[in-house]
């Protein structure tokens, strides 16, 4: 699990590519910087990780584009502290952008299969979601 200079100039180009789409809130930029989405992929895809496209990710699932969790994100207009309830948490990439913002995350996912590699990955990268069920 690396996460690289390379992927880093990657998430700042993405970052670039979401503020020439509209996205404005720098806490929401800042997050998104940060956060190494390829973690959230099958390493297969980690070349196309910092595109902005969906992707699969087991269970019939797929992580959502980086524009989408971005603009949800910014119309939320998350402060610190401020608590969120995520229904469906998926690949955690949505999870972890909100968490990167200062939220306290509460994230409910259905299919085991996601839940165990989610609830694996985040305390690896030092992210704490308030509870996870």
């Amino acid at each position: 699990m690396k996460d690289t200079a390379k992927h880093q100039g990657l998430r700042n180009q993405l970052v670039s590519l979401l503020q020439q789409k509209g996205i404005t809130d720098k806490n929401v930029l800042d997050a998104i910087s940060k956060i190494p989405r390829h973690l959230f992929l099958n390493s297969s895809f980690e070349d196309y990780a910092y595109q902005d496209k969906a992707f699969p990710i087991g269970a019939g699932q797929t992580i959502s584009q980086p524009y989408t969790v971005a603009f949800q994100s910014q119309l939320l207009e998350v402060k610190k502290d401020d608590k969120v309830l995520e229904i469906g948490t998926g690949s955690g990439y949505q999870t972890a952008v909100m968490c990167a913002m200062g939220a306290k995350v509460y994230s409910v996912e259905r299919q085991n299969e996601l839940f165990k590699k989610t609830s694996g990955l985040f305390p690896k990268l030092g992210l704490r979601p308030k509870h996870m069920s």
